[in-house]
């Protein structure tokens, strides 16, 4: 593989796209009207689209994607320098807490926010012990 994308359905391109620019304090490096994409890491880019775009692909085959609203359908889970700062940012722009910042019995300190759309973000640190 070369590259990995994740690409997410929202309700509003430009709502989603606002609150993931302020969220990752980075600026999308593609923004036109059907398609947002941020660079995480050299390898992995996370995209937005506009649930009537990928309804239009999807044509009859599968359910259209608004029909999941609120519903949890993907997780972002991302390992940051400092998960409190990306959870209270995250919920200043209106994302929803959904579970605190504690260690986890996987290794990682996680909290979890939901996004505009109900998509679950998860920022991840180190454990520290005490």
């Amino acid at each position: 593989m070369k590259e990995i994308e994740f690409i997410i359905y929202v309700a509003d391109l430009r709502k989603s796209k606002e609150f993931y620019e302020e969220l990752l304090q980075t600026k999308p490096i593609l923004d036109v009207a059907g398609m947002t994409e941020f660079k995480l890491t050299d390898y992995v880019k996370l995209g937005l689209m506009p649930e009537n775009g990928i309804a239009k692909i999807l044509s009859d085959k599968l359910p259209h994607p608004n029909r999941g609203k609120g519903i949890p359908r993907c997780e972002l889970y991302l390992k940051v320098e400092n998960a409190e700062e990306y959870m209270e940012r995250g919920i200043q722009l209106g994302g929803k807490e959904i579970s605190e910042l504690k260690n986890r019995d996987w290794g990682d300190k996680v909290g979890y926010i939901s996004d505009l759309d109900g998509h679950i973000i998860a920022f991840a640190e180190q454990m520290i012990i005490e």
